[in-house]
Order: C-alpha cells, then structure tokens, then sequence
C-alpha cells in the first residue's frame, strides 16, 4: 500500500514539474537604461521578491541606449547595465538583437528625441510596445508614432504613472460624480532638447487629462522664472489648469471639482501600478488609454508653448493638431516610412 501511495505522489510530482517547464514566460526587453523606471522594472520582474502575479513575465534583454546627448541620462548608464546584468539581463548590442530574443518591448530611452527612430524598429518586429513618457520630445514625432503604430499594426501605449493613482483613478471613474473642472501641478523642469513640458511637466498634464479627459478647445499660458500656469477650455465649459514648478517645493497633486464633491488628486504612486497596467496590455494587447487622449496630452503642450511665444494668446488644439499632423506626414514621407 505504501509503495502505491508512493508510486502516485512520486507521479503527481513528474506531472507538476511538467507543467511548470512547460508554462509560457513572456519574454520582456528593454531599450534605453538611462533611467531610474528600467532598473526599477527589473528588480520587480526579476528579484528574488518577485510577486507570484508577475510569474509570467521576464525581462531577458535590454539594449543600453539610451540618450548619447543628455548628461544626467547617459551618465547612468553603466551603472545601470551592471545592475542589470546582476539579474540576469543579457545585454546586447543593437535593437535587432534584442527583438531576435523578446515577445514585447519596454521602450525606456529617456531621451524623447530617439523614440521615433527607436519606435520604427520595434513596429517593423510585430511587438507590442510600451513607450516610457515622454512618447516623443515633441507633438509632432508624437504624432508619426502613432502614425506608425497604425500603418503596422502594432498595439502601443505610453502613460505616466502618475494616471493610475488610485485616488485619480477614482475620480476618473465617477466615484465622485462629474468632473466640472480640475486644478494640477507638478514639477516642470525644463530640458533644451525637448518642447516645454513633455520632458518632466507631462506629468502634472496627464495627471489633469486622467480626471478631465478629452474634449480641451483652447488653452492658455501664463509664465515666470519659476512657474508656469496653463489654463485649458473644456467642451460644456469646464475649465482645467496646469501648474508647472520650477521653484519651492517640488511635489505631485491637485484639486477635482466633481458635482458631488472636491476632492483631492492623489500624487506620486511608484513604478509599480504602471507595471500592473504595462503587463496586462502585453498579455491582452488591449490599449489601456485610447491613442486620441495621449495625442491630445500633447497637443495641450504645444498649444502652451504656442501661447507662451504669443504673450499668451488663446491657442486652438484643432489648429495646433491639424499643423500637427501634416508635419508629421512630411517626416514620414521623407524618411519613406
């Protein structure tokens, strides 16, 4: 009876192994470690504490660069590399590499001003894709992404963490009633190589588009040396407002006014609830946030600085879309993408 019992547990424990050599792990890699979100990426997907829910995935390549122009960036790298490769990252040496090796792609490059070029290699593979914020140092490379996203095929997204606050995401959800008008801020240091705003500020930006949603019609801005106010006119009249900090207290936050309630806009969560949302997308190849409200988060910035240029001026986000576009359509068309 013994040698019986045996004989079946001895075969229930073969038949468990099997299944977990055989169980799928999702193969992640990441272009770009010049920032502080890919060894963070790492460590939760492939430390020792990972959380039984991310069983599925791991990051098993990563390309390093990364911005070879911005000192604060490319600075980091070799140091993240070797943190890298402690979790059994395989570096490789060009993008085609690593897509030779992975299912989805982090695209985490810092540096807005490499993401289009980056962005076409990644489409041409197939492989969804998340793109770190910003999605390009301008509104127009923005726009050929996603121009490219859709001549390919290839499911992408790109999100700030600060979207998936739970408070936010509360008040995003109606927890609250209607959303009539939001005040946020964040900071906004700047960076001369990218537009105003999609460096840092974007933010506080997308912080204001989770609660307010589409539907902006105008904006306008006011600037000093150390901050900068945007003021955005909604569809029904509801008015929302950025505030960029380049001065004092550095934080995350801001006000809904809902028809219930005004309440308060969560801030700063950590890496880890945009992770969450990032390895859904690749196991569902769902977009999480439509592709006309990131456009839009854009279209705001730009129409801020057009506003700034102009002592601030009313500015359309139609007109600053529509010019937008067609600059973006001229890239592509150069570049014969």
């Amino acid at each position: 009876m013994k040698s019986k019992i045996f004989i079946i547990a001895l075969f229930f424990s073969f038949f468990s192994l099997g299944i977990l050599q055989g169980q799928k792990v999702f193969r992640i890699g990441i272009i770009g470690l010049d920032t502080s979100h890919s060894p963070a990426f790492i460590k939760m997907l492939n430390g020792e504490d990972k959380k039984a829910e991310y069983a599925d995935f791991r990051i098993v390549a990563a390309y390093p660069y990364g911005s070879k122009t911005i000192e604060n960036s490319y600075k980091r790298i070799p140091g993240y590399t070797e943190e890298a490769k402690k979790y059994g990252v395989e570096i490789v040496g060009s993008i085609a590499e690593l897509l030779d090796k992975v299912d989805f792609v982090m695209l985490e490059t810092n540096d807005g001003n490499l993401h289009l070029e980056q962005a076409y290699e990644v489409f041409k593979s197939g492989k969804p894709v998340f793109i770190d914020k910003p999605v390009a140092a301008t509104l127009v490379e923005t726009l050929a992404i996603f121009m490219l996203s859709e001549k390919y095929n290839v499911p992408m997204f790109s999100s700030s963490s600060l979207r998936y606050n739970l408070e936010t995401q509360k008040i995003k959800n109606g927890a609250y009633g209607k959303v009539l008008g939001a005040d946020c801020y964040s900071p906004a240091p700047g960076e001369p190589s990218h537009a105003d705003f999609s460096w840092y500020g974007i933010h506080g930006v997308e912080t204001l588009y989770t609660v307010m949603g589409t539907g902006c019609k105008e904006v306008s801005r006011v600037s000093s040396d150390g901050m900068d106010v945007v003021t955005g006119l909604w569809d029904g009249g509801r008015i929302g407002t950025f505030r960029g900090i380049r001065a004092g207290k550095q934080a995350y936050g801001g006000t809904a006014f809902c028809e219930k309630e005004n309440v308060p806009v969560g801030g700063y969560p950590g890496y880890e609830v945009l992770l969450v949302e990032i390895l859904k997308f690749f196991k569902t190849k769902v977009v999480p946030i439509a592709p006309e409200e990131t456009i839009e988060i854009f279209a705001f910035m730009e129409a801020s600085n057009e506003s700034k240029r102009n002592n601030g001026k009313l500015i359309s986000i139609q007109e600053t879309l529509q010019k937008g576009e067609k600059a973006a359509a001229k890239i592509l068309k150069k570049r014969k993408w």
